[in-house]
């Protein structure tokens, strides 16, 4: 074994999602995100007096509640992509794989996006 291979200096094997701050940014403001979206919700639930279809659906018919849920929605997927993400990287070896793997991580994010914007702008 050569000085150079032992996985230290400037020939070493670097594997790993290693992003750097972006991603970690990105985790922190979408948790942000949903713990402001859960605030607001269980606050809606503790001064709400119509706890029936009606009124859970009359406080998702107005715009501003839609638009808040949405934002709230696209943070979750992009918060699970980046984790999802990096647990394919570090985890998984073969390349083929974890291509594959993050392919079908992305398609199921996008679909599971679509459907709730979907229903939310159904209400």
């Amino acid at each position: 074994m050569s000085i150079n291979d032992n996985g230290i200096g400037p020939k070493r094997r670097v594997v790993g999602a290693h992003y750097g701050v972006k991603d970690w940014l990105v985790q922190r403001v979408t948790a942000v995100i949903m713990v402001l979206y859960t605030a607001i919700l269980l606050l809606s639930f503790l001064t709400g007096q119509n706890f029936t279809y009606e009124g859970w659906a009359g406080l998702f018919a107005q715009q501003w509640f839609k638009l808040i849920t949405a934002v709230t929605l696209i943070g979750l997927f992009y918060h699970a992509w980046v984790g999802m993400r990096d647990v394919w990287m570090d985890y998984v070896r073969a390349v083929g794989l974890r291509l594959f793997l993050q392919i079908a991580t992305i398609a199921w994010l996008i679909g599971c996006a679509v459907w709730s914007i979907q229903i939310i702008w159904s209400v």
